[in-house]
Order: structure tokens, then C-alpha cells, then sequence
């Protein structure tokens, strides 16, 4: 099984809103093939629907763009669905001749040859996904004028396979929208508010007809304002434990080449009862129907009923124009930190049987909040559960997320006999009301009145295991106990856990004190992960994003397997290993 963690989302994604013009290339890679044999596989060629070249300068050397063509292969069969042989891609430039001069970046396509409107590359291999095919750097044709535009049109061949053709639109000039960064305080309480004045600039070559404002926060924050002509979804279904809000706001207007607007009424940006650390992206494109769509990804999405919200000119002509025709400098993020507490609870469980006989048990912990925990900049685990087996049984089956380690708690290569100890990860998000349950099976080799065994949610780090957001360490400790006091031939199963030096006192069973499952939706409301995850806990443990450069947020998954900037170089990076070993 191929575990999703935060960095892998990080290598499927483009980063972000920035990436948003891949998105929409990506759903143009999704069109439907023409049918065919079973036994014949079908491969999608994609890209970028429009690329805007910087227009030839008067003096220098013009500046250049990537248009990235990818090859979807469709199989989920990682292992078997692959495609080991030979293809050929044919790119015919005829029709953006005189607008705009190809070549071919030499690293990520180095088996490619260009021949006057002709380009063939050459490769070996398709694995299953999303993966690049080749990188064309394209320049504005010296000679060619603000507006002009054309096509190139790409195909593949292969013995054994068919390919679904692609062509992607080059034009000269275009705008180039620009988010600007907001001074934002950073460090919050509780209820904070301050105002958010987005400000952006048109430095392309001609206006914009109509913007289109992404905004995203995660679920420590809220803008509470819901404008009529803007459209929001909350938990995208690609990330369901992250609690992203999304808001896609379609603006109406000629925004000028040259000019800087600003909203008519700046947003307000609360951090919520529940804020601990926090991201904002807040992205600005043209708006169009196919933006707007892969900025979607298949979420559903609801209309607000407030007014309008509006841009206004805050510079008239006061800009430069600028040829700096870049999608990458589109979006804006801030990360914030919310004086706050989150309180996890362990719970235990009390089982009983018989000598020989196998016992099911459930522990876990739970967030009893206020706060999310979402370490979603770094990527780190928020906390561990700590297990230490009852004396006289063995694990004969546990999560998949949790590995065995020694007595004390260290390392152990063997994870396939019984251990003494286990420690199962939490991923980089708990949410308030939610948590991790671990289901464990045991096996009673000796029948045992009262053995007990620790049950201890802490850091991951095991030298320093306080958590340090939790005000109540004390219920961090909880009670596996097997064939207790006055279960007698082990037909009761009792109910309180076993008192002790850290032991919390509470009762084993998980608490059931959550928050308002319409303010914070427990872990019980959503689907498992694998290994017992609730659904308020990210499914993947370990990796992260990366603590500098933008956040990686997807919409879905399955805009996560048509974008894929990074999966593309890794993927295209595995396929010419392959083809040279």
C-alpha cells in the first residue's frame, strides 16, 4: 500500500494557486480517449491550454517560458500497470511559426531533436499517474507583435499503445496579475481580527477581463463575510482533515495593464477559538470558465448571499508596464501562531479471556481542544501513542501505522513477532473533537488477574515527551487492562482503568466530551484511514511540506494526480534512470 504523506502531496502539486493554469491543462489531459481494445492502453497527453510569451524586447535577449507536456497512464496498478517500451512524441510547430521560437530544456527532455517545425522526442517507459513528458522553453519570435498567437500539436506513438493527442495555445503578451503581500500580525489570541486589504497589480502587456480571488485558510481561521459573487467549500475532499476553507470569487471588470486595484471593503481575518498554527494563501488569476473549473477539482461549492464583493483602482497608471508575464507570482501566503491550548485525552480499554485465547482491544487518544493541532508548514507528526503490552500477552495483529520497538522504547528491526512495546504516530494534523484509535489484538499466553499496560499519548520525541500545547498532562496516560479485579473467569469485562504513578484516573473508554459536531465534526463523523486513523487525523504519518516556499494545497485528489509538478520530476527523473541503467 503507497501511504499519502504531506511530502508526496508537496511533489503532486505545483504549489498552489500558482499553479492553477497546470490545473486546468490537467483537466484538458483528462478528456476522454477514443475506445479500445482492453488489452491496448490508452495514454493522455496534457499541458497547459495557453501559455503568455513575454513579448520580444527592443534590445536584449527575450525572456523565455516552460510550457511542461505530460503523459497520463490511468492504471492504479502500480506494480503491473506500467508500460516498458519504446515511444515516440511528434510536435508539430508549424502553426506558431513566426511567433514564437521552441526549443527543448535539455535536462527533463534530453532525447529530443528539433527539425525546422518538426520536434520528435524519444523515451522509454510510462508508469502509472500523471508524469512529464517534456519541457518546451519558448520564446516570443523576434518580429512577432503583442497579440499574436498559435498552436502546436502533439502526438505519440507506440507499438502496443495508443495516445490521446494534446495541443496547447501560445500567444504573445497577455496580463500578468500580481498579488501583493499584506503586513499581517502574526502572533494571535483567540478572537483576533485585523483587516485584509488584498492589493494587486495587472504588469502584463493588455487588461484583464475580469479577476478571479482565490482564497484559502485553514481551520484555526474564518472570513466571516460571504459575498454573493463569490462560491466556498469547506473540507476539500482531497484533504479532509485539514479543514481548508476555499473561496473562489469571480470580480467583474477591465482591470488595465499598468494599474493596481484593491477590494472596495477589505476582508476581515479572524483566528477562531480553535487557531493554533494557521496558513492564508490568498491568489489572484484571470478569470475564465476553465480557471474556475480546475480551481473547483470536483468539490462542491455553495454561493454566498452577501453582497458583492468589488475591486477598486488604488493607483491609476502610477505602475510600470512590465513584461514579466510570470504565473508564480499570482498568490500571497501568511503563517500564524494562536496562543492556545489543545487537551489529549488517552483512553484504554479492560478486555478479558481465557489462557490461549485472542482479545480485541481499542485505545487512542482524543482532542478535547479548544485548538487544532495542524503542524502543516513542517509536516511533522503531532504527537504518538505510546503502548506498552499487559504482562502474560502478546500483539498478534496491530494498525498499520504502528511499528514495534523495544522494552525501553528503542528501535527494533524485527516487526513481525510480538514486541514488548508499541508506538503508533499520529500525521501532521489532529483536529479538535478528533483524534487516533488504534485497534490491537492480543493473545492471552498467561491468564493474569489485573495485568495492565500504559497507555501514554505524548511528543513524538520519546526524550521529550510532553506535549507542548496540552495544559493537562495528567490524562495523557490511560490503561490497557486484561482480566482485571473481579472479572473472575473473564466473562466481565469491567470498566475503570488502572490507577498508577501518570495514570489519568479517567475512565478507559474513549472520552466523549467532544466539541459541537457542527463547530468541530468528531472523528466518528468521517470515513477511517488506514490503521485506525480517525477521520480527524491526516492518513499518512511522517514527511511534511516544506518550511520555506509555498504551502501545497490541493483541492482533491485527483487534481492532485493531474498537476503533480513535483511527481512530474520525480517521475520523469525514475523513467530516464530506467531507460539508462
Amino acid at each position: 500500500m503507497t501511504r499519502s504523506t504531506p511530502r508526496t502531496v508537496l511533489h503532486r502539486a505545483a504549489g498552489s494557486f500558482a499553479a492553477a493554469g497546470l490545473l486546468a491543462a490537467a483537466s484538458l489531459a483528462g478528456a476522454a480517449a477514443p475506445a479500445q481494445a482492453a488489452d491496448t492502453p490508452v495514454f493522455t497527453l496534457g499541458g497547459p491550454a495557453e501559455t503568455a510569451l513575454h513579448p520580444y524586447p527592443e534590445s536584449g535577449k527575450p525572456k523565455s517560458s516552460t510550457v511542461g507536456i505530460t503523459l497520463n497512464n490511468p492504471s492504479e496498478d502500480e506494480e503491473n500497470g506500467g508500460f516498458g517500451g519504446d515511444f515516440t512524441l511528434t510536435f508539430d510547430l508549424s502553426g506558431v511559426a513566426g511567433v514564437a521560437d521552441v526549443k527543448f530544456d535539455g535536462e527533463s527532455s534530453p532525447d529530443c531533436t528539433v527539425t525546422g517545425t518538426k520536434a520528435v522526442c524519444e523515451d522509454w517507459g510510462i508508469w502509472p499517474g500523471l508524469q512529464g513528458a517534456a519541457d518546451l522553453v519558448v520564446t516570443a519570435a523576434k518580429g512577432s507583435e503583442n497579440g499574436d498567437t498559435g498552436t502546436i500539436k502533439v502526438t505519440g506513438q507506440a507499438d502496443g499503445a495508443t495516445f490521446t493527442p494534446f495541443t496547447t495555445r501560445l500567444t504573445v503578451g497577455g496580463p500578468d496579475l500580481v498579488m501583493e503581500r499584506l503586513p499581517f500580525t502574526t502572533e494571535l489570541t483567540p478572537g483576533a481580527k485585523q483587516q485584509a486589504p488584498i492589493t494587486f497589480a495587472n504588469r502584463g502587456t493588455r487588461d484583464a477581463d475580469g479577476v478571479l480571488l482565490t482564497l484559502r485558510y485553514s481551520r484555526g481561521l474564518d472570513i466571516p463575510q460571504r459575498y454573493s459573487n463569490c462560491e466556498y467549500t469547506v473540507d476539500d475532499p482531497g484533504l479532509p482533515d485539514f479543514g481548508w476553507t476555499t473561496a473562489l470569487c469571480s470580480v467583474e471588470g477591465a482591470f488595465e495593464a499598468g494599474a493596481t486595484y484593491t477590494l472596495a471593503t477589505p476582508l476581515t481575518l479572524e483566528a477562531t477559538e480553535r487557531a493554533y498554527y494557521d496558513t492564508f494563501l490568498y491568489g489572484i488569476h484571470e478569470n475564465s470558465a476553465a480557471q474556475r473549473t480546475a480551481l473547483r477539482a470536483g468539490a462542491p461549492f455553495e454561493r454566498g448571499t452577501g453582497g458583492v464583493l468589488k475591486a477598486v483602482p488604488a493607483k491609476k497608471g502610477a505602475a510600470a508596464r512590465s513584461a514579466d508575464l510570470d504565473p508564480y507570482d499570482n498568490q500571497q501566503e501568511a503563517d500564524f501562531r494562536t496562543e492556545n491550548t489543545a487537551d489529549f485525552v488517552a483512553y484504554g480499554d479492560d478486555v478479558t479471556g481465557p489462557e490461549g485465547s485472542t482479545v480485541k482491544a481499542d485505545i487512542g487518544f482524543r482532542n478535547e481542544g479548544p485548538a487544532w493541532i495542524g503542524h502543516i508548514r513542517s509536516g511533522e507528526d503531532v504527537a504518538t501513542v505510546d503502548f506498552t503490552v499487559p504482562q502474560g500477552a502478546s500483539v498478534t495483529s496491530k494498525p498499520e501505522r504502528c511499528r514495534a520497538v523495544t522494552a525501553d522504547g528503542k528501535y527494533r528491526e524485527d516487526q513481525t513477532s510480538p514486541a514488548p512495546r508499541y508506538v503508533c504516530n499520529t500525521s501532521m494534523t489532529v483536529r479538535d473533537g478528533a483524534g487516533l484509535d488504534l485497534p490491537f489484538e492480543l493473545r492471552v499466553d498467561k491468564a493474569m488477574v489485573g495485568a495492565s499496560g500504559e497507555v501514554t499519548v505524548r511528543n513524538t520525541w520519546l526524550q521529550n515527551p510532553k506535549l507542548p500545547f496540552d495544559p493537562k498532562p495528567a490524562n495523557n496516560t490511560a490503561y490497557l487492562v486484561l482480566n482485571g479485579e473481579g472479572d473472575g473467569d473473564g466473562s466481565d469485562s469491567g470498566g475503570a482503568t488502572k490507577g498508577g504513578d501518570g495514570g489519568s484516573g479517567e475512565p478507559s473508554t474513549p472520552p466523549t466530551s467532544a466539541p459541537d459536531p457542527e463547530e468541530s465534526p468528531s472523528g466518528t463523523s468521517g470515513s477511517s484511514t488506514s490503521g485506525g486513523s480517525s477521520a480527524g487525523t491526516a492518513g499518512g504519518s511522517g514527511g511534511g511540506l516544506a518550511s520555506t516556499g509555498s504551502v501545497a494545497l490541493i483541492a482533491s485528489g485527483t487534481a492532485a494526480a493531474a498537476l503533480a509538478a513535483g511527481l512530474v520530476l520525480f517521475t520523469a527523473g525514475r523513467r530516464r534512470a530506467a531507460r539508462h541503467s
